[in-house]
């Protein structure tokens, strides 16, 4: 069975998805401690891009690199929450699932310091 919201269309649509979008950034700000950090590096970080004086391509890959991390950590907490949701017992799925969540997080913060030394060292 879908879900009923399936059917909406148009702007109450969009304005329903905007709400739950939000409400997903206050639960991943509130319960998910990596999300924190995450985002008080992009705190720090992307008005450094900002201010940094290079191309403005550059800064755009250098934000676009932070803005993925919170991305992927979004998806890595959602797919943890949805395991933790099925069963609580320690299963090596549920352990692989988690284990290849946090090794996307670990990718997408490597391409961060590769993008910003790439850009600062052009």
């Amino acid at each position: 069975m879908e879900s009923p919201y399936k059917g909406k269309t148009g702007l109450k649509r969009l304005w329903n998805a905007l709400f739950y979008s939000l409400a997903g950034l206050r639960a991943a700000f509130r319960h998910e401690d990596a999300f924190r950090q995450e985002v008080l590096l992009a705190c720090i970080l992307i008005p450094a891009a900002i201010l940094l004086p290079v191309h403005s391509v550059g800064k755009a890959l250098m934000i676009a690199s932070v803005l993925l991390v919170l991305i992927v950590e979004l998806l890595n907490s959602a797919v943890e929450a949805a395991v933790d949701h099925t069963s609580l017992d320690q299963h090596k799925l549920a352990k692989r699932a988690k284990d290849i969540g946090s090794a996307a997080v670990l990718l997408s913060l490597l391409n961060v310091l590769l993008i910003w030394l790439l850009v600062l060292l052009d």
